[in-house]
């Protein structure tokens, strides 16, 4: 009986070792996220959340033109660049998964999403990710999760990528992590956030081929956060617009634009500044000089920006105008 006894804990520990020598020692990032196609501008996206700092950094890849990747649970960040490097090569998001699994010894405690440009995707839980996990996915789109409070999380995620089909890509993946957050999300809380976003096609200007590009790196709120910042980059966008318009000499237009970023973020000095400036340099030196003495009285470093700008050409006046300006 006695020697019955020691083989069968002979066999248990060395059971328990191996399990703990097939364990991957790569970083933990428990958590939940989306990878995803707009079916009709072609961006693709992937979008994620976590109780660890700056999931951005291991989770989430994207190449134009090629795809997105998500790599989490005990995460093998090579999978991002080799997925994208395989797709690129001409593989399937499968044939991708199969082949960065197959060489795997930490497989069953991976969980891995990939989609290409045409908006297949390829989705693997392993069979030791933590409770509760899992996935689904469909043409354009895959949810996956692990180590979440509830089993509902991956349920109401899908069922947010199709309620809200009406939104933009960056908007619509937000709504997709609300969705999850409201559902318990991680069962160890919230930390970091990110939203990737990469065009349908690439350029000859891989630099600018990122449509957007956020990190949310340790908040307390981490969803509400990129919440907010994806509405900072659409009034940015009106900015850039406006600056555009400035350009071709459309100012009404311009100043259109500028409203609508500042009716965005009423208190945004940075946008208020801008948009005096271009009234200046439109003529329209009484309302430009309502404007900028506010904004002086809430930062004067403002008024010292303003003097330094005709040297550059920013600031098109004459010199009692600019004194008007600066008084």
């Amino acid at each position: 009986m006695k020697n019955i006894y020691l083989i069968i804990l002979f066999f248990s520990f060395s059971f328990e070792a191996l399990s703990q020598l097939n364990r991957p020692n790569d970083p933990l990032a428990h958590t939940y996220s989306i990878v995803a196609r707009d079916a009709e501008t072609g961006e693709m996206a992937v979008a994620v959340q976590s109780h660890w700092f700056s999931v951005g950094t291991a989770v989430s890849w994207g190449e134009a033109g090629v795809g997105v990747v998500a790599t989490q649970s005990f995460t093998n960040k090579s999978f991002g660049l080799r997925g994208l490097a395989m797709l690129k090569a001409g593989l399937s998001p499968q044939e991708a998964l199969d082949s960065l699994l197959n060489n795997d010894d930490g497989k069953a405690f991976r969980q891995v999403a990939i989609l290409d440009a045409k908006g297949r995707v390829a989705t693997h839980t392993g069979a030791k990710c933590i409770d509760e996990a899992g996935h689904a996915n469909g043409d354009d789109f895959s949810v996956q999760a692990n180590m979440m409070l509830n089993d509902t999380v991956v349920p109401e995620m899908e069922e947010a990528w199709k309620k809200h089909s009406n939104l933009p890509l960056a908007e619509r993946m937000v709504k997709v992590l609300e969705a999850a957050q409201a559902q318990g999300g991680d069962i160890r809380g919230k930390q970091s956030a990110a939203l990737l976003v990469v065009k349908a096609e690439a350029s000859d200007e891989p630099w600018n081929d990122r449509v957007l590009d956020l990190r949310v790196d340790d908040h307390q709120n981490p969803v509400q956060e990129l919440n907010r910042l994806v509405k900072v980059y659409r009034a940015y966008e009106h900015m850039n617009q406006g600056d555009y318009f400035v350009e071709k000499g459309k100012m009404q237009k311009a100043m259109n634009e500028y409203n609508a970023a500042m009716e965005m973020f009423p208190k945004n000095l940075e946008m208020q500044y801008w948009t005096a400036i271009t009234l200046a340099n439109d003529g329209k030196i009484e309302r430009a000089t309502e404007m900028l003495q506010e904004i002086y009285k809430e930062d004067a470093n403002w008024r010292e920006l303003t003097k330094r700008l005709p040297k550059v050409g920013l600031l098109e006046v004459e010199d009692k105008e600019l004194k008007k300006l600066l008084k």
